[in-house]
C-alpha cells in the first residue's frame, strides 16, 4: 500500500460504523495528518448529524496544524447546504492546504462540484485513491442515485431437501415455518438493522404473520414494504401493529385511514409493478432493500434480473414435500457452517 492508500483505508474503516444509521446519507470517513501522523479523524455517525470532514476537524486539538495537514475523506465533500453547511467551503475556510478523496460523489447534481470547489479555493486535491473500494462501501446509496431503484437483498432459508416451506391448508393458524436456527435469525436480524426496508408479499404475510422488525438485534427497524393488491392481510396481524413505518402496496382503497406509521399507496399491478414499487422507494429515500419472500416475489425478481446480493441458508432439515425454493445463479462471496446450517452469500453474475 502506498502512503495515501493506508491512511485511506483507515477512512473507511471509519465510514463502516455509520452502517444502519446514516442513511439515506453515505458512509464516510475522514482523517487529518499531518508530518505522516493521523492528528485528527471521524465518520458520519447518524442522518442529520455533522458529517465525517467536520468530526475529523473538530477533533484535531491544534487547529493551527490543520495549515500544513493533508484531509483524507472516502468520499468527495459536499459542496452543498442540505441538514448540514457544505464541507468543501469548511475545508477551504480551515486553510487545509491538501485533500485526499476516494471517490466522487455519484449524485449527478452535485457530483464534482465539491472538487471544483476546493481547486479553485487553490487546495491540492487528488481523488480515486481506493476508489473501487470506497464505492463498494456505499453500493446502495449508488445504485439508488444511479439506477433509480434500491440495492436489492434477497434472503431466504431452505431445507436439505430444497424447500422453504411446508404445504399449508386453508385456516391454518399462521407460523413461520422452522427452518433457522437461533444463531441464524439472530444474522437476519442483524441485516434488517442495516437495511432501509423489507418485503414482503401477501402470502407470505398471511401465512407467517411476521413482525419484520429487529428484535434479535440493537439497531432501528427498517420500513416495512407490503405487496397486497387485494388487501386480503387481516387488519389485526402484525403488520397493523403500527410499531414501524409500514407501506403497502396496493389496487383496493383502504379499509382504514391511514395510522401514524402506516401509509397506503395504489398502484397498478398489471404495469411492470416491482420498478414501479423501487422507484416509489427511492423518491421516500430508501437505498436498500431486504426481500424476505415468499416465492412468487423471490421468483419474478430473480428472473426479472431485480436484485444485487442473495442470503441463502441452507439446513440441515428436510420436509420431503412443500414449496420448492427459487433457483437463482451467481457469484459466491462467502460461505460458512454455522451448527447444523450453511450459509451461502452470492452476487448477480
Amino acid at each position: 500500500m502506498t502512503v495515501d492508500e493506508i491512511f485511506m483505508h483507515r477512512c473507511l474503516q471509519l465510514a463502516a460504523n455509520g452502517r444502519g444509521f446514516v442513511s439515506p446519507n453515505p458512509m464516510v470517513g475522514s482523517v487529518v495528518v499531518c508530518d505522516g501522523k493521523i492528528i485528527g479523524e471521524g465518520f458520519h455517525r447518524h442522518y442529520g448529524g455533522p458529517h465525517a470532514e467536520v468530526n475529523a476537524i473538530g477533533s484535531v486539538t491544534d487547529k493551527a496544524l490543520l495549515k500544513k495537514s493533508t484531509l483524507y475523506v472516502s468520499l468527495e465533500p459536499c459542496s452543498h447546504y442540505g441538514k448540514t453547511p457544505p464541507c468543501a467551503q469548511m475545508i477551504i475556510d480551515k486553510k487545509i492546504p491538501n485533500v485526499v478523496i476516494g471517490c466522487v460523489d455519484p449524485y449527478p447534481a452535485v457530483s464534482g462540484r465539491g472538487i471544483r470547489l476546493l481547486r479553485d479555493a487553490g487546495i491540492n486535491v487528488k481523488t480515486g485513491v481506493l476508489e473501487d473500494e470506497a464505492m463498494k462501501l456505499n453500493k446502495e446509496f449508488i445504485t439508488a442515485q444511479l439506477m433509480q431503484r434500491p440495492y436489492i437483498y434477497l434472503k431466504w432459508a431452505q431445507t436439505a431437501d430444497g424447500f422453504i416451506d411446508k404445504i399449508r391448508l386453508e385456516g391454518t393458524e399462521p407460523a413461520s415455518t422452522p427452518i433457522s436456527d437461533s444463531f441464524s435469525k439472530m444474522l437476519v436480524h442483524k441485516k434488517r438493522a442495516e437495511t432501509d426496508a423489507i418485503l414482503v408479499g401477501t402470502n407470505t404475510a398471511i401465512k407467517d404473520n411476521p413482525a419484520l422488525t429487529t428484535r434479535l438485534w440493537y439497531g432501528k427497524n427498517p420500513v416495512r414494504v407490503v405487496i397486497d393488491r387485494n388487501l386480503r392481510i387481516p387488519l389485526n396481524f402484525n403488520l397493523y401493529n403500527n410499531c414501524s413505518k409500514t407501506l403497502i402496496y396496493t389496487e383496493q382503497d383502504p379499509k382504514l385511514n391511514s395510522k401514524e406509521n402506516i401509509e397506503f399507496i395504489k398502484i397498478d399491478f398489471d404495469k411492470d409493478l416491482f420498478s414501479a414499487i423501487f422507484q416509489d422507494l427511492v423518491k421516500r429515500k430508501v437505498n436498500s432493500l431486504l426481500v424476505e419472500g415468499g416465492k412468487i416475489v423471490l421468483d419474478n425478481l430473480i428472473q426479472s434480473g431485480l436484485w444485487d446480493e442473495a442470503f441463502i441458508e441452507y439446513s440441515s432439515l428436510k420436509f420431503v414435500d412443500g414449496v420448492k425454493a427459487p433457483f437463482i445463479n451467481g457469484n459466491i462471496i462467502d460461505e460458512f457452517f454455522v451448527r447444523d446450517s450453511k450459509h451461502v452469500h452470492l452476487k448477480r453474475l
